[in-house]
């Protein structure tokens, strides 16, 4: 079996392009370097004779295809003889896809398109922002409804979403709370030793840590770990028609779906934010034992004299609130999703954005309310 070729010639009709052998991907690299050279001269016209081909594929076909193209944009008639019948639908198939069309140029961005963004973003968090507070009041209003009637209240989902947020976040909040007691620990240590202050180092970890790092750390944990999964639930029953089949029976699912996570996390990270503080002040303790001349009465002694009760209860007290916001916002955006799994991904990951923003946000306004009280 001949192998592949192109044979140039120019006659009184025009340029003659002789096809012949097996015009496969196998052959495409020669092929392609063998059309790329044909000069059309001053020929006015051109024929593809193709009597002569054994076996073609796609690629071959695009390459013949590509050729008359480019011919054509030389100002050339360009013709097709002595395709064997069996090649036909293929090479038709070919031809109807014809070359791809230029990629249309970058678009110009103009001072004017900026401004209809930056609307077009201020209209959408507007109307998050409405539809997050229109949520909030129905919150409030199933949570006055279960206080008024307490037998309303679903203890065994709650449970069960206390030990999903609390016990079984224990670990990963415990081994990251314990790393960063390290990390403040070896910096306070390294700052400090320049002035010869290393033993204040227990101040700045346990003032820091009891009313900042310990609840902003585990809220965001918790944002991240629980938040994105009261999304994902929710979502994935809202795809699957479950939201809408609790209300065709009667039931709200503000009070069904929600209601027992918002309590669930407002009781468990209270719980977990004291459980990293103790973590993270054994690291930094262990840290301060190794590296500095500090025994542990008086590495207790010093932390003592650092830290007060209103110190404490500070940090402890900002957990339920950001509890109540990681879990608000969590369920939600579940109860946003629309009809599909892209909708879910997109939700989830909108909702520990969400989540998180406002505990920093909220924990800056705490900050300065406690700044004005001077506590």
């Amino acid at each position: 079996m001949a192998d592949s070729g192109v044979d140039v010639a120019v006659t009184d009709g025009g340029l003659v392009i002789a096809a012949s052998g097996r015009w496969t991907i196998r052959h495409a690299g020669a092929l392609d370097v063998a059309l790329r050279a044909v000069d059309p001269g001053r020929a006015r016209a051109a024929r593809f004779d193709l009597s002569g081909v054994e076996a073609l594929d796609s690629a071959g076909a695009w390459l013949i295809e590509r050729t008359r193209g480019l011919l054509a944009d030389r100002g050339l008639t360009v013709g097709l003889e002595g395709l064997p019948a069996a090649f036909v639908p293929l090479f038709g198939r070919v031809e109807r896809l014809g070359r791809p069309s230029p990629l249309p140029p970058p678009p110009r961005r103009r001072l004017d398109d900026v401004l209809v963004r930056i609307g077009e973003t201020t209209f959408i968090v507007g109307r998050r922002v409405r539809d997050l507070l229109g949520f909030f009041g129905a919150v409030l209003v199933a949570i006055a409804r279960v206080m008024a009637q307490p037998r309303r209240i679903r203890f065994v989902s709650l449970v069960s979403h206390i030990e999903q947020v609390g016990l079984n976040a224990m670990p990963i909040v415990g081994l990251l709370s314990f790393l960063i007691g390290v990390v403040l620990a070896f910096q306070g240590i390294d700052q400090l030793s320049k002035f010869g202050a290393e033993v204040f180092t227990v101040n700045l970890v346990g003032i820091s840590v009891l009313r900042e790092m310990g609840v902003v750390l585990t809220a965001v944990i918790i944002a991240g770990r629980s938040g994105s999964a009261f999304t994902a639930q929710i979502g994935t029953m809202q795809v699957n028609e479950e939201v809408d089949a609790l209300r065709t029976l009667g039931l709200d699912p503000v009070e069904v779906l929600v209601l027992p996570r918002i309590l669930a996390l407002v009781i468990a990270l209270p719980l977990l934010t004291f459980f990293a503080n103790f973590m993270a002040i054994l690291g930094a303790s262990l840290l301060l034992l190794g590296l500095i001349d500090l025994s542990i009465p008086s590495f207790l002694s010093q932390l003592n004299q650092a830290v007060t009760l209103t110190i404490f209860w500070i940090g402890i007290g900002k957990a339920p609130v950001f509890a109540f916001l990681i879990a608000l916002v969590g369920c939600f955006e579940g109860l946003q999703v629309q009809g599909s799994a892209e909708s879910v991904g997109r939700l989830t990951t909108l909702s520990v954005v969400e989540a998180i923003f406002l505990v920093i946000v909220f924990d800056a306004v705490f900050s300065i309310v406690f700044s004005y009280l001077g506590i």
